[in-house]
C-alpha cells in the first residue's frame, strides 16, 4: 500500500510517499480503508522531533482518519501514528460511525481537533454561561471549532488571528471581537476588546504569547495551554500564578483515548451540533497523499484556514 513514511527527521520533505506492508492485525482494532487523512499541528512537531511522545523510525505520521470499514461502513477515528496511509489501524474505542448528515470533509475536523477544541473549553476552563474567554487561532482547525463552542454556550469570545483575513472569518464565526495575534501590545488590545481581565483564556503558540496571554487573565482565572505552535516552551511565573490564584492547566487530547466516555460524549455533542447546524466545521485545502510535503510547508507558513487534509485515493 501507499504511504508517507518518514526515515529521518527534519522539515517537511522528509515526508516521503513509499510502498510500505500493510499494518498487521491487532487485537481491539479495525483495518480501516482511509479516505481522509487529518494533518494537524501535531504532525509538525512530530516531523521536527519535539512531540510530547517520541516516534522511532522510520514512521508514518498522521493521528485521525476518515475511511471505511466492514466493506463501507463510513467511520472516523484516532490513531497513534499511521493515518498517511492507504490503511491503517483504529482502536475500537477511538472509532466512531459517521451520521448519514455528517460529511468526510466535516468529520476528519471533528476526531482530533473538534474533540480538543470540546475538552479544552468544557474539561479543562469548564466555561461556563456570561463568562469571557480567549481563542487564539480563531481561523484555524482548533481555534475555529472553539469559537463557535465557546459562542454556543453564551461565552463572550476574544478570537486571535495573524491576518485581516483571519481577524474577518473569525468575527463571521461568532467571535464577539477579534485581536491581531501577532502585535507587540497583545495584552493591552485583549484587555481593551474584553472590557477587562477574562475569566478564561486559550494558548498554544508559546513563549512571548503566553506571557501576554496570561497576563490578560483575571484574579482566580484559568488559562489552558494546549500547544508550542511558535516552537519555544513557555515559562510558567508560579509567582504570578499564586500572587492571582490563577490556574494553568495543560492538555493533550491522547490521555482521553482510555477514558469510556470522555471522548464519545464529546463526539456525540460535535456530530449532533454539525448535523443541527449550529457549528460549522471549517474545512481547508485537501491535498493528494503525494502532496503532504507541500501541505506541510504552507501550514508552516501558516497561510491556510481551517482543516488540512490528505485524500488518499489520490
Amino acid at each position: 500500500m501507499r504511504a508517507i513514511v518518514m526515515r529521518e527527521f527534519g522539515g517537511p520533505d522528509v515526508l516521503r510517499l513509499e510502498d510500505v506492508p500493510e499494518p498487521a492485525p491487532r487485537g481491539g482494532h479495525s483495518l480501516v480503508d482511509v479516505t481522509l487523512a487529518g494533518i494537524n499541528y501535531a504532525d509538525v512537531h512530530v516531523r521536527g522531533d519535539s512531540y510530547l511522545a517520541p516516534v522511532e523510525l522510520p514512521y508514518v505520521p498522521g493521528n485521525e482518519v476518515v475511511g471505511t470499514v466492514d466493506g463501507g461502513r463510513r467511520v472516523v477515528g484516532l490513531c497513534r501514528g499511521g493515518g498517511y496511509a492507504e490503511r491503517t489501524l483504529l482502536h475500537r474505542r477511538v472509532t466512531w460511525d459517521i451520521p448519514d448528515a455528517i460529511s468526510d470533509e466535516q468529520a476528519v475536523a471533528l476526531a482530533l481537533q473538534g474533540n480538543s477544541a470540546w475538552h479544552l473549553l468544557f474539561t479543562s476552563l469548564r466555561l461556563t454561561e456570561g463568562e469571557t474567554v480567549v481563542v487564539p487561532a480563531a481561523a484555524g482547525g482548533v481555534g475555529s471549532l472553539a469559537v463557535q463552542l465557546a459562542a454556543r454556550a453564551g461565552a463572550r469570545v476574544i478570537a486571535l488571528a495573524g491576518s485581516p483575513e483571519k481577524r474577518t472569518l473569525a468575527g463571521e464565526l461568532g467571535a464577539h471581537a477579534v485581536v491581531d495575534s501577532t502585535a507587540e501590545d497583545l495584552t493591552e488590545r485583549i484587555l481593551d476588546a474584553a472590557g477587562g481581565p477574562v475569566a478564561a483564556a486559550l494558548e498554544m503558540t508559546g513563549g512571548v504569547t503566553f506571557e501576554r496571554t496570561l497576563a490578560a487573565v483575571a484574579p482566580r482565572g484559568r488559562l489552558a495551554v494546549y500547544g508550542f505552535a511558535g516552537g519555544e516552551l513557555a515559562s510558567v511565573p508560579t509567582r504570578e500564578l499564586m500572587e492571582r490564584s490563577i490556574t494553568v492547566s495543560g492538555f493533550w487530547l491522547p490521555q482521553l483515548y482510555a477514558d469510556r466516555t470522555a471522548l464519545p460524549t464529546s463526539m456525540r455533542a460535535l456530530f449532533d451540533a454539525v448535523a443541527e447546524g449550529t457549528l460549522k466545521p471549517l474545512t481547508g485545502a485537501v491535498y493528494g497523499l503525494g502532496e503532504a510535503a507541500r501541505a506541510h510547508h504552507e501550514l508552516a507558513a501558516r497561510t491556510p484556514t481551517g482543516k488540512l487534509a490528505l485524500d488518499v485515493t489520490r
